[in-house]
């Protein structure tokens, strides 16, 4: 069976157009990226995540440079680290490393060129296909036709904190589509529903900290 990506970019795929156009503010992709590396930690058991913060339960090498690199944190702070900081700082960076991973993955193929003639530019750029399956677990969960687990669980409540459902074209009313998603992901487990509400409160601040 084949081995699904880790989520990080299966969200990254999912927060963007075929032209490589964000469907939100980066800003706000890069928190709920930096949620779904901590959700790809704990869902594989390599961290805990509690009330009193996250720590390293194993952590064996996975093979993503991303995941790995944003993993070392806990190792040099076994005895826990407070998970909202630690989001905010992968948060940093983490949009760039996704995105260059994914294109050295072939996911994205980045294209040059110059606006009115004069200006330099690159645009990353998917295919519909690589979107929909990025967004499989989604529609799946919605549509009933099969368990998808933690992992889709998560997924769901990501795309749903980052309001970028909206843009799947599911076949339910946005308001529909929204309530579906939060039962989902709220009513899978406590650790689905802690991870979720994570990105939630990082995404709230952010977006407070804009109007002070």
């Amino acid at each position: 069976m084949e081995q699904s990506p880790p989520l990080y970019q299966d969200l990254f795929v999912v927060c963007h157009q075929e032209n490589g156009k964000p469907l939100v503010h980066r800003s706000s992709i890069a928190l709920g990226l930096a949620g779904a590396v901590l959700a790809d930690l704990v869902l594989s058991g390599r961290v805990t995540l509690d009330k009193s913060g996250a720590a390293a339960a194993e952590l064996t090498a996975t093979g993503d440079p991303v995941i790995d690199t944003y993993a070392r944190e806990f190792l040099r702070d076994p005895a826990g680290l407070d998970a909202l900081t630690w989001a905010k700082g992968v948060a940093a960076d983490v949009y760039d490393r996704t995105r260059r991973e994914l294109v050295n993955a072939g996911v994205l193929v980045a294209v040059t060129g110059r606006r009115l003639g004069m200006l330099p530019y690159t645009r990353y750029q998917t295919d519909m296909a690589a979107i929909v399956r990025a967004s499989a677990d989604v529609r799946s969960a919605v549509s009933g036709w099969r368990d998808i687990g933690a992992r889709g669980a998560t997924l769901c409540g990501l795309v749903l904190v980052l309001q970028v459902h909206t843009e799947l074209y599911i076949g339910q009313s946005d308001a529909q589509l929204g309530a579906n998603l939060l039962t989902i992901a709220r009513g899978h487990s406590p650790q689905v529903k802690s991870l979720v509400a994570l990105v939630e409160r990082l995404v709230g601040e952010a977006a407070v900290a804009v109007y002070r």
